[in-house]
């Protein structure tokens, strides 16, 4: 369910849009797509409806917002170490001494972190993974996979998941804590997306729209907030509308 996080909120604000038409188009960063399209079936129509949504509107419904809060800071919180070595990797070494102040801050202060004391220190989140660095060093994408359960992410994205885990805590972790926080971790970001709900479903073709999402998550995080002018990107939107009308 973390993978709806994955599309930004600025894209999901888009204007909904008609039914989609039988196309030709090819998309060549994604060349496993009735594959992609064969799990992002299964993930939004099986998974979503029946297992997640309902789960996540009970977590809404229960839970008080200021203790949704809290968890979301305390997952948070694990990433900080990962993150200090990956913005280290990049040059960026004051983001590097900010998580790893913001992890001994949180995790003192702030009671393991389920208070982000940092912040209102002046230390604000800045979470980079080993993805980004990869991509830092000129590391293309490799090819759009929508995994079951997981959700959108590319081959490079995917190692930089797995060299992230090999730190601490994570590599600590035993299978249940594994689990367990990508349980919690999947419900407090799902549970950001409900209102959006009907922008997606009503969307000219759903895993399109996640797939551009995705791409945007991906390059507001490599650039830092500020991604140049896709021109490709746009062109490959742009024949693809051009073929379904």
């Amino acid at each position: 369910m973390a993978w709806l996080a994955m599309v930004p909120q600025a894209v999901m604000a888009e204007e909904a849009m008609p039914e989609p038409q039988e196309s030709d188009y090819h998309d060549p960063r994604d060349p496993w797509e009735p594959f992609n399209r064969a799990m992002w079936d299964f993930n939004y129509n099986v998974l979503d409806k029946y297992l997640f949504r309902p789960a996540v509107y009970l977590y809404i419904d229960y839970v008080p917002q200021g203790a949704q809060l809290g968890v979301e800071n305390f997952l948070k919180n694990f990433d900080e170490p990962y993150s200090a070595v990956n913005n280290l990797l990049q040059g960026k070494g004051k983001w590097a001494a900010n998580a790893a102040g913001r992890f001994v801050i949180n995790t003192t202060l702030g009671i393991g972190g389920v208070f982000d004391v940092a912040r209102n220190m002046g230390l604000e989140r800045k979470q980079d993974e080993f993805g980004e660095v990869l991509g830092y060093w000129g590391v293309a994408d490799g090819p759009y996979i929508m995994l079951p359960v997981f959700g959108p992410t590319t081959v490079r994205d995917e190692v930089g998941d797995f060299v992230d885990k090999l730190y601490f805590p994570y590599a600590n972790f035993a299978l249940w804590q594994t689990a367990a926080h990508w349980a919690l971790d999947g419900l407090s970001t799902r549970a950001k997306l409900v209102d959006q709900e009907s922008i997606l479903d009503n969307s000219l073709d759903p895993y399109v729209f996640v797939k551009e999402g995705y791409y945007q998550y991906i390059a507001y995080n490599l650039y830092d907030g500020n991604p140049p002018i896709q021109e490709e990107d746009d062109d490959l939107l742009e024949e693809y509308l051009d073929e379904i009308e």
